[in-house]
């Protein structure tokens, strides 16, 4: 239609969006579908965060606020990135927004101008690439090793440019787990001190959902020297089971910051006034449900990890953190599936397992590697049992 921009040609609808609404739809439709597509935690808001709302409705904290943030809010995120990263911010450093997703895309419309280039590891989460092409930018990809999931600093130094602006990075990462350990992320950030042109865009989301020993670090904490040109993103999506509520912010420099802010009062204005009161809760209320809901996760990676990797032509790596598995199906590829249809792409295994045992699972090249799956194990324990046996039943039965 030649009425609609020319730049959304250039970009493609949310895969793991696309995945849930299939899921729903063949539900709708009476079929027995497991939907393991969605990154959402399958937990409830906690009862004190809910109240914060309940009191700031009651009280009739119902009116337009500042275009980024109450002043409370952006004082406990202040208080937030001090106590837990050792990262000092003033509240002119602090942007709230509509989720995470709206903090990044404001940063990169704010700052991208065409050829702008911006480098993302793969596998990466869904929306980046395109954000960065909406922005007008391009999008730099650099693949990870195919087990660790993980940049080496040599393949960030071989990407880098003079038209590199941002390296957009994720750890935990969304889809494949992966956390980088503060040894993998100091050699990743001496490469980015060799080069004082580029920005990091870092993104927290999964900071406190991890496993094991793995203990999280952010760029600008490793190492200062890049705190000048760092935005580092976050929000109370995962570990606050808080995926409706819409709030994500950031801390970063002031100018960028204050730019970011000027496109969002052009946009959406103010994230809702009650999500922020029940966020100030969430930050600054008791914490203690986080390390519980960690062990629940837990015990579901390992079972998902274990019953995977015992499916013929799966082989699937144990990830240090968020909810998802990205398990290779190498394995699969060129078999027959019972449909009568080769295998011969993860998005062909992907479609074939939904048709055939009714498990929604999202292709891995939709991130940029392959071939790979997502899984999300956000979701109970009887689901994914379930959904890892039909797994096993559908891989054995390929020919």
């Amino acid at each position: 239609m030649a009425f609609i921009a020319d730049a959304l040609a250039r970009v493609k609808p949310s895969a793991t969006i696309a995945v849930t609404n299939k899921a729903r739809e063949l539900k709708a439709a009476g079929r027995d579908v497991i939907g393991l597509g969605a990154g959402e935690p399958d937990f409830d808001t906690p009862d004190n965060i809910k109240a914060a709302a309940i009191k700031a409705i009651e009280e009739g904290k119902t009116k337009y606020t500042a275009v980024d943030g109450i002043p409370e809010l952006k004082a406990a995120i202040v208080e937030k990135f001090k106590r837990e990263n050792g990262l000092t911010y003033e509240t002119s450093q602090i942007t709230v927004g509509t989720g995470g997703k709206q903090v990044l895309y404001n940063a990169l419309i704010a700052t991208i101008n065409p050829g702008d280039e911006v480098i993302i590891p793969t596998p990466y989460w869904v929306s980046y690439p395109d954000m960065v092409l909406l922005a007008g930018g391009e999008p730099v990809i650099v693949e990870a090793d195919k087990k660790t999931f993980k940049i080496t600093p040599e393949a960030l130094e071989a990407a880098i440019t003079p038209k590199t602006k941002w390296v957009i990075f994720n750890s935990p990462s969304n889809p494949s787990g992966a956390g980088y350990t503060r040894e993998d992320l100091k050699a990743i950030t001496d490469v980015l001190m060799r080069h004082p042109h580029v920005w990091v865009m870092t993104d927290d989301m999964y900071e406190h959902l991890v496993y094991d020993d793995f203990e999280f670090t952010t760029p600008a904490q490793v190492e200062p020297g890049l705190y000048d040109r760092t935005l580092t993103v976050n929000g109370v999506s995962k570990a606050y089971a808080m995926t409706g509520w819409r709030i994500g912010y950031a801390g970063g420099p002031a100018e960028l910051i204050k730019a970011m802010a000027k496109i969002q009062s052009q946009s959406t204005s103010n994230p809702c006034s009650i999500a922020q009161w029940a966020a100030v809760e969430a930050l600054s209320g008791p914490q203690d449900f986080i390390p519980a809901n960690n062990e629940v996760f837990k015990g579901r990676r390992d079972l998902v990890v274990s019953m995977l990797n015992q499916a013929k032509g799966i082989d699937c790596p144990v990830p240090e953190g968020a909810f998802y598995v990205f398990p290779s199906c190498a394995g699969t590829i060129g078999k027959t599936a019972p449909s009568g249809k080769v295998i011969e792409t993860d998005e062909d295994f992907v479609t074939e397992l939904l048709e055939t045992e009714g498990v929604a699972v999202v292709h891995g090249s939709a991130f940029g590697l392959g071939p790979n799956f997502r899984i999300s194990y956000a979701t109970s324990t009887e689901a994914l049992e379930q959904a890892c046996e039909r797994i096993q039943r559908f891989c054995a039965n390929l020919k």
